[in-house]
């Protein structure tokens, strides 16, 4: 009765004992992951606008992912060798789900979003109560109990969304270095690259969704379903906009838990690919023989741990490119998490727009970029030496071409009392910011609130108030205000909710932009295959988990962790205008001064990038003085193991590479 029951679970687990659909499992976990990534990054500045938190917070938010990433990575990359790694990956995408729910929760404990306006067209203020009024009565003041207002400052529901992020990470740490290990294990040397090829693809395809999904929920308010929407007196272009961003990580919640529920089916261990057809003696024997190696492994798991990394540490060719990682992954998280905010201020366009921009004209060019890069290289059986050189012109290539991005500038709107006076003549950054004026100092006006309206000369004033406004028609985001005595020009002196918009010229440079970014993607991606093909052959077998693992661990501990938060606060400091809680605090910035972001957006990146080229060539001719067992696509190559032909020290001694085993033999190494 055993013996049936043995054979159809083996019979289960055989229909998962294959390469090949273990790579459609892990790709889609890829697409899974990066989903809520991406997502998660598109929605920083409706998370910052709905807690009303500073850019610095928003960038710990984002670098909080990294911080439950980094406290597992190392030691889940080693020790989850040592188990069922498709299980291990399957918790983790379980896990993500988890987190994802956590970073909605808030939204359900949360009152409805009240943004700030003088403008209130459903209570029993008057019509005027918002426009220019002599002898104003102070009605338009805070009035809320002092307790209820502090107690609503001390309201810290954005850390829900840094918990759920952090759990978040530590959901995502095995599926990289266990499923990229399991595929180089089990996969032939020649496929490899290609297989990595499409786990890139796979996790661009992740960022496709997540650009759909972004947009969408950006345009939708974020308590639709609860407020009267025509009710309302701002627009998605509006900075006080915020999107149902909650209903994302939703669905993002319920994807990756779909997600792992294959990997519970995969078996430890997989014949290796190409020899499935061999007989049951054969593979009985390969199993036995894994089973030898567990066995003297788990005798001395810490022993040969610490041996481990002290070869890694003295592999210069992987120092190097984990030094080369980390200052490019700086310049890139720079450009990238920030983008929507850089676009919605620089050019004038609404959030959810950005975000569609962003992922239409990114994720395309970087798909065919992996896809045509993993392909050269199993196609023209590139050696390591001509695939470092290729990354690194390739590379050199795509930041040269971003640089052109420095000559795309829009003029800053204009707006009377903050970047130019009520005269139309503009203001240095440092002056001192002068709201009222001869034209409204008997209107009586609030100075602090953010409730832009553009006049028909062309300039924008903080509040109709503050614009002398005197009649308004219409309601909600249609409304126009009518004899402005601060609004010098040939017409009706009127105005219109929002700040004034930018010229065609523009549009023009935003598209040249968008066209810059599409080759820039191409060029980055087309050169990553490569690079990732030295980092990874310059490692022995049994040390690329662990070494994949410990180039996670320094890339989110010295750029994911701190590069949202230093380049957020950069940021901070180039803000014309907060905005203001009841209790008169600072919220969310409203407006930028865009010539000193713009410097600070695309000069810091730059720079950081420009300085990871130094450690590139060092790689490129340490790879010229290494000697490599063969070509990278022969199967005497699995390893990739470096021989040095110079004398070694004592240190790269410890990495020298045996002769090249039998076929056999390499088999057994796992």
């Amino acid at each position: 009765m055993g013996e049936p029951e043995k054979s159809g679970g083996t019979h289960r687990v055989r229909c998962f004992a294959k390469i090949k659909v273990f790579l459609l499992a892990l790709t889609w976990a890829y697409i899974s992951k990066t989903l809520s990534a991406f997502y998660m990054s598109s929605m920083l500045t409706q998370i910052e606008r709905r807690f009303n938190i500073s850019t610095s917070i928003v960038g710990l938010i984002n670098g909080s992912f990294e911080i439950g990433n980094t406290l597992l990575i190392v030691f889940v990359s080693y020790f989850g060798t040592k188990l069922n790694r498709p299980i291990m990956i399957g918790v983790g995408c379980a896990v993500m789900g988890l987190g994802c729910f956590i970073i909605a929760l808030p939204h359900f404990l949360m009152g409805r979003y009240e943004y700030e306006t003088t403008i209130a067209p459903t209570s029993n203020l008057s019509s005027s109560s918002f426009l220019c009024v002599e002898n104003r009565s102070q009605t338009l003041k805070p009035t809320q109990d002092p307790a209820e207002c502090v107690k609503e400052m001390k309201s810290l529901m954005w850390i829900y969304v840094l918990v759920g992020n952090i759990i978040r990470g530590i959901g995502e740490t095995p599926i990289m270095p266990l499923g990229i290990s399991y595929i180089e294990d089990f996969a032939k040397s020649e496929n490899s690259p290609l297989y990595i090829g499409i786990l890139e693809v796979g996790k661009i395809t992740g960022p496709i969704f997540g650009f759909l999904l972004g947009p969408f929920c950006a345009s939708i308010y974020v308590d639709t379903g609860s407020v009267n929407t025509d009710d309302l007196t701002i627009t998605p272009t509006d900075t006080r906009w915020v999107g149902a961003w909650w209903i994302g990580f939703l669905v993002c919640a319920g994807v990756n838990i779909l997600t792992s529920i294959p990997f519970f089916f995969f078996p430890k261990t997989l014949p290796k690919e190409g020899l499935q057809d061999n007989g049951d003696g054969t593979e009985n024997a390969r199993e036995e023989k894994h089973r030898e190696k567990a066995k003297e492994e788990n005798r001395g798991i810490i022993k040969e741990f610490f041996l481990l990394m002290k070869r890694l540490f003295c592999n210069p060719i992987y120092m190097l490119s984990v030094l080369t990682t980390v200052l490019q992954t700086n310049g890139f998280i720079s450009i990238f998490i920030f983008k929507p905010k850089y676009l919605e201020h620089h050019f004038g366009i609404s959030t959810a727009k950005a975000i569609f921009l962003i992922g239409l004209h990114t994720t395309p060019p970087v798909c065919v970029g992996y896809l045509i890069g993993g392909f050269i290289m199993k196609k023209f059986k590139i050696t390591l030496k001509k695939a470092a050189l290729i990354s690194l012109c390739l590379f050199m290539s795509e930041c040269l071409l971003s640089l052109c991005n420095f000559m795309l500038t829009c003029d800053t709107i204009p707006i009377a009392g903050l970047t130019t006076s009520y005269e139309g003549i503009h203001q240095s950054f440092d002056m001192e910011n002068k709201f009222p004026a001869d034209c409204n100092t008997r209107c009586g006006c609030l100075t602090k609130t953010w409730d832009p309206v553009c006049g028909d000369n062309g300039l924008a004033y903080m509040s109709p108030c503050l614009a002398g406004c005197e009649k308004s028609v219409g309601t909600g985001a249609n409304m126009v205000f009518q004899n402005c005595s601060c609004i010098r020009s040939s017409g009706n002196s009127s105005a219109v909710l929002g700040l004034c918009k930018k010229g065609p010229d523009c549009a023009n440079k935003l598209q040249y932009l968008l066209i810059i970014t599409v080759f820039c993607s191409f060029f980055y991606s087309l050169a990553a295959i490569p690079g990732y093909m030295v980092f990874l052959r310059c490692m022995k077998s049994e040390e690329k988990s662990l070494g994949i693992g410990l180039q996670a661990f320094c890339m989110r501990l010295f750029a994911g962790i701190p590069a949202p938060i230093y380049f957020g606060a950069l940021i901070d400091r180039t803000c014309l205008h907060w905005g203001t809680l009841k209790c008169g605090e600072p919220g969310a910035c409203r407006a930028y001064e865009m010539s000193s972001f713009r410097r600070l957006y695309l000069g810091l990146p730059a720079a950081l990038r420009g300085s990871s080229f130094l450690p590139a060539f060092l790689i490129l001719r340490l790879v010229r003085k290494f000697q490599f067992p063969g070509q990278m696509d022969s199967s005497e190559t699995e390893l990739a193991e470096m021989k040095p032909t110079e004398k070694e020290s004592e240190c790269i001694d410890a990495h020298r590479s045996p002769k090249v085993e039998s076929d056999g033999e390499l088999k057994t190494k796992l």
